[in-house]
């Protein structure tokens, strides 16, 4: 039936949906959605208020601005009647970049005092993809264990760590690499994504 082959084509590849938190490491998120709009995946987003706090201090008015620009929709983090509180909604995956302890202490234990963490536990009971992106250091003992309960509970954790044996000349290569590596976490190809091809994988410094 036509009317069926239109329904199944727009859906086809739903939304992201993305959390920003008031971590550090916005530099990652301006990357990742960079990425994505190379790719033509549109994105949804949910902007807490601390994660509009730290990008402007990391990023200043304007990067925010931009930041912004690429969502199709961005979600009121206090608005628990939005779409993303339902476990009836359609989305690619849900990502957290970047993670604060509070909302992976809020992901790991099922509280659900923002649009967030309502999110997350949709995602979860789904059985949908919630790739949760911490960026702290060190680490404590409540840090560690909310990690382990919200990996066993389905997320996956995937920490802001640079890689280096690509050899990135600035922090804009380690960024772009790190975010290419979390937009094919969720099953997208990154074409030019530097990747290791074993001990005789060489990489020219100067490239």
């Amino acid at each position: 039936m036509p009317g069926m082959q239109m329904e199944s084509s727009a859906m086809e590849r739903p939304p992201l949906l993305l959390a920003i938190t008031g971590a550090s490491g916005m530099i990652y998120t301006v990357k990742f959605l960079e990425i994505l709009a190379a790719l033509g995946q549109e994105v949804d987003m949910i902007l807490s208020e601390a994660g509009e706090l730290v990008a402007e201090l990391e990023l200043g008015k304007a990067g925010t601005d931009r930041l912004k620009g690429f969502a199709k929709v961005i979600h009121d983090s206090h608005d628990m009647a939005a779409a993303p509180a339902s476990g009836s909604g359609r989305w690619r995956a849900m990502v957290i970049l970047p993670c604060t302890m509070g909302t992976l202490a809020a992901v790991a234990n099922g509280l659900s005092s923002n649009l967030i963490h309502r999110a997350a536990d949709c995602f979860l009971k789904e059985r949908r993809p919630l790739i949760v992106v911490p960026r702290e250091t060190p680490l404590n003992r409540n840090h560690l264990r909310n990690m382990m309960l919200a990996h066993e509970a389905g997320a996956v954790i995937f920490p802001a760590m640079p890689s280096f044996y690509h050899r990135p000349s600035s922090i804009d290569d380690m960024a772009d690499f790190f975010s290419g590596r979390l937009a094919e976490s969720i099953g997208l190809s990154v074409p030019g994504l530097k990747r290791w091809t074993g001990k005789q994988n060489e990489y020219d410094p100067r490239s």
